[in-house]
């Protein structure tokens, strides 16, 4: 329940938040290397051809445009060591709180061409701190700020139960298609991002809320300036080039520094305020430049002079090293140009990690505070921040579309116009594990499509009234067990299939489901459908299709036949089985000296982002083992490594998953194998829930007349290797999924039946639900008590009120899960009164039928029967 939370919030505020931090995040990039490209775009006024001769001091360029331009009131001045670079006037602009940076030739203080590209920065600085509307916009990105760290970490906890393998988390799978490859690409680039949009949103809200600003000075154990202290700061320390900042005090509260020259900005007042003259300023610039040099000659690559405002002696100057860390890491000092002394020098290398960290929050949010190589990174990160976004929206409208296609067929609502003439259709399906069903719903889309009104339901909602009025029928159903009809299905069976009716006036058709392997019974229930409707002189429109587990040549037969008798146009239709790679981690011997044929504990971990429901259905594609393609090469003389020309793999690649059994004579590899299927599928209880962070099977060994090991278990305990591929999917098993509540359950079942009820046992375990009762047979207690310490400490933990045990060879008359049901049936009563559902897995042939009769017996056909309507008595039985 926590998990689902999280995730609803998730992608809640995902395609909510999501532009604000795609905008944000893009310009937050383009912003971060605001420097490097506008020296880029101004290389003319950056940089400047160099003269045999020495550059103009800070005197000689406050001398020249004291001369030219009186009027001018100028803050600061910046030279640089580099004879190639530009020097910087820093001048009071009305309006510009930061002044305004003229960029002079430093040998004849020649005005260069203005910056160009200066107002779309600031206009990038405003969209991206407050979407240039202001308080109101400065909200919004500092509320999606905080909406960053919840998807950072929620997106962590809702990943971290899957496989922890760096493969997993770190490596995008391009094999994968459709939704499988947009979440392993959000998943995968999600966590490559994790460390960068924690300390983007950590130190971007530095700016945007007063307690997350203080919280970060108590933590980082820096002590935060008082106003008084960053105003007289301000108003005595203009900045230099690089925009440094001094002691603890943090980038951002001084707000005077400059971005290209140390600036004071509009406080820049005129030099008549400042008690100096012109005379005496260029005098106090000509001292501090020779003492400057005196003691840091060729150990700094700028420096700024801060024009005095008072005639104290001092002169505010700040320097940035030969080889600086980042466009923050400035030293600052104090110079007394009448004592030829500096009575303050503050080195930045000399400063704490964590008064580095507070005095340049711009650099480490950008990145440069930890080099370019991380700054390059954290501006990739930044670019990639809309595909979240997109990514987010693609999966939510996907989910959101099946859904919605879900919900119109459920209501028979029709896209497409109708067709005023068309009879409609009604459209019932009996489904034990969902693939009825899914065709009923691909059948009514495929007439929907082609302008039918189609009606669709399950048979147990059928009445014979219904029928009696409805002149088009099909139905879709499955066999289940041994020729039974699936367990919902069997009140319609009771009450329909047993009445008698006048049904000439009925069209049908019936698609029947069903496993050759069960000849005896194979499609039994839809073919005593389509005897009924016979029998009561409905009309069939075509002879019953019967489909071998779920075959798509099968399905296709149907789809023509519907479109040959209805004239109309059919979109071709199938059951989709696209198998995902899983890697077989663990095959374990759970019964060693067992009486029974060997039962595996089968592990797989996936390659991709997995999701399934305690309840659910593995299907594995088994495949050849090489001894057996080995032995088919020899008999047909095809030489080991011969190439498939079409297919451009080995021949031993391509008969993995063939049927080997249906050769005949060929001429060629290509003939070959145009007749040999697939093998068939196999399908089996997942015994384990997502969080335990793989997939389990338990597989029990079958063998033929022969010996030969069976097609699923032969592949899964024996052939396949170790750390393998397995391709494998997960099938939905709605009718045996768990409820979502605490109703009590009552879990039945025998051998590997036992991987059903661990899966919701272990679901029950997670929601802290102990209202459990188990019921569990096997032959010997001493081989055979599958997952006993689990079970156990089950029992011991309250997860389990209840566990009873049928161990039927321990003693001289054998005890099955019937009997233990049978003797506890006032037990069972009472958990029934209390709303208990029940779950049967397990063999049919013997424990299901025998519980079934044995649940008959203790509560009644009637209430077993209105159990099974009601989804509280629900089975997955083989």
């Amino acid at each position: 329940m926590i998990k689902k939370t999280f995730f609803q919030i998730h992608w809640f505020l995902g395609i909510t938040a999501g532009l604000i931090l795609s905008i944000m995040g893009v310009t937050g990039a383009i912003y971060s290397y605001e420097q490097q490209i506008l020296k880029w775009m101004n290389s003319d006024s950056y940089t400047v051809q160099v003269q045999q001769r020495d550059k103009l001091t800070p005197a000689q360029l406050y001398q020249h445009f004291n001369h030219t331009a009186p009027d001018m009131k100028i803050n600061s001045i910046t030279v640089a060591q580099d004879p190639s670079a530009s020097s910087t006037v820093n001048v009071a602009k009305e309006g510009a709180r930061r002044g305004q940076n003229i960029m002079v030739n430093p040998y004849t203080a020649e005005v260069l061409p203005e910056i160009k590209g200066r107002e779309f920065f600031q206009f990038v600085q405003q969209l991206h701190r407050n979407l240039t509307v202001g308080l109101v916009g400065k909200q919004i990105t500092g509320a999606c700020t905080l909406m960053l760290i919840f998807f950072v970490l929620s997106g962590l906890y809702l990943r971290w139960p899957k496989r922890h393998s760096i493969k997993q988390w770190l490596f995008i799978k391009p094999q994968l298609k459709g939704r499988n490859f947009i979440w392993d690409l959000h998943a995968v680039v999600g966590t490559w991002v994790v460390i960068f949009y924690l300390i983007l949103a950590c130190t971007g809200l530095y700016w945007s809320y007063d307690w997350w600003r203080n919280g970060m000075f108590k933590v980082l154990g820096v002590e935060r300036p008082q106003p008084e202290m960053q105003t007289n700061a301000g108003n005595n320390r203009g900045e230099g080039r690089q925009g440094g900042d001094r002691g603890p005090r943090a980038e951002g509260e001084a707000r005077g520094e400059g971005r290209q020259g140390g600036e004071r900005g509009a406080r820049g007042e005129g030099r008549e305020e400042t008690g100096m003259n012109p005379e005496n300023i260029s005098r106090a610039l000509d001292l501090s430049w020779a003492g400057f040099n005196t003691q840091f000659a060729h150990k700094y690559s700028t420096v700024t002079f801060n024009l005095p405002k008072k005639p104290d002696g001092e002169m505010q100057l700040s320097f940035v090293d030969p080889v600086v860390q980042h466009e923050r890491a400035r030293n600052n000092a104090t110079y007394n140009y009448r004592t030829a002394e500096f009575t303050n020098v503050e080195m930045y290398e000399d400063k704490k990690l964590n008064e580095k960290i507070m005095s340049s929050m711009l650099p480490v949010h950008r990145g440069s505070f930890f080099g370019p190589i991380y700054q390059f990174f954290v501006m990739v990160a930044a670019l990639l921040m809309p595909l979240f976004f997109v990514t987010g929206w693609m999966l939510y409208l996907k989910r959101r579309k099946q859904k919605k296609l879900t919900l119109a067929a459920r209501q028979a609502t029709i896209i497409q116009p109708l067709d005023p003439n068309a009879k409609p259709w009604l459209i019932a399906y009996a489904t034990q594990t969902g693939v009825s069903e899914q065709l009923a719903w691909r059948t009514a889309t495929a007439l929907q499509e082609a302008r039918q009104p189609v009606t669709v339901k399950p048979v147990q909602q059928l009445t014979l009234d219904e029928l009696q009025q409805t002149e088009q029928v099909l139905f879709v159903a499955s066999t289940y067990g041994t020729g039974e009809a699936p367990d919902r299905a069997s009140s319609f069976e009771k009450k329909i299939l047993s009445a008698k009716a006048d049904l000439s006036h009925l069209s049908y058709a019936v698609l029947a489901l069903g496993s050759r392997e069960y000849p005896d019974t194979y499609c039994s229930f839809g073919l005593r459908i389509d005897q009924w409707l016979h029998q009561n002189g409905a009309h069939q429109l075509f002879k019953t299709i019967e489909v071998d587990n779920a075959n798509n040549e099968h399905i296709q037969q149907w789809n023509t036949a519907l479109a040959r008798v209805t004239r109309l146009e059919l979109q071709a239709m199938n059951i989709d089985k696209t198998f995902d790679q899983w890697i077989l981690s663990k095959r374990e011997l759970l019964n060693p000296g067992s009486l029974g044929a060997p039962a595996f504990n089968i592990e797989l971990v996936p390659e991709h982002e997995a999701v399934w429901q305690a309840g659910d259905i593995a299907e594995i594609q088994p495949g050849n083992s090489p001894e057996r393609i080995r032995v088919f090469m020899q008999k047909y003389q095809i030489a080991a490594g011969t190439q498939v020309p079409s297919l451009q793999q080995s021949i031993e690649q391509v008969l993995w998953d063939r049927d080997l059994t249906q050769a005949e004579p060929f001429d060629s590899l290509d003939q070959l194998l145009i007749q040999l299927p697939t093998l068939p599928t196999r399908e089996y209880s997942i015994a384990s829930i997502p969080s335990q962070q793989v997939l389990r099977l338990v597989v029990r060994q079958k063998t033929d007349a022969e010996g030969n090991l069976g097609l699923g278990s032969g592949w899964l305990t024996q052939h396949a290797a170790l750390n393998a591929p397995v391709a494998l999917r997960i099938r939905s098993n709605d009718s045996f999924h768990l409820i979502n509540d605490n109703r009590p359950i009552i879990c039945i079942g025998n051998g590997t039946g036992i991987a059903g009820l661990l899966s919701l046992l272990s679901a029950r375990n997670r929601q802290d639900y102990t209202q459990n009762w188990l019921i569990f047979g096997e032959r010997q207690r001493e081989h055979d008590f599958f997952f006993k310490e689990t079970i156990q400490a089950w029992l011991q933990m309250g997860t389990l009120k209840r566990l009873d045990l049928a161990f039927s060879r321990d003693q001289e008359q054998k005890v099955y899960v019937h009997h233990k049901l049978r003797e506890q049936a006032e037990e069972l009563k009472a958990w029934i009164a209390q709303g208990a559902v029940i779950y049967v897995c397990g063999s049919i042939n013997g424990m299901a039928s025998d519980v079934d009769q044995a649940l008959t017996d203790i509560l009644g056909e009637s209430v077993l029967d209105q159990l099974r309507l009601d989804g509280r008595y629900r089975r997955d039985v083989y």
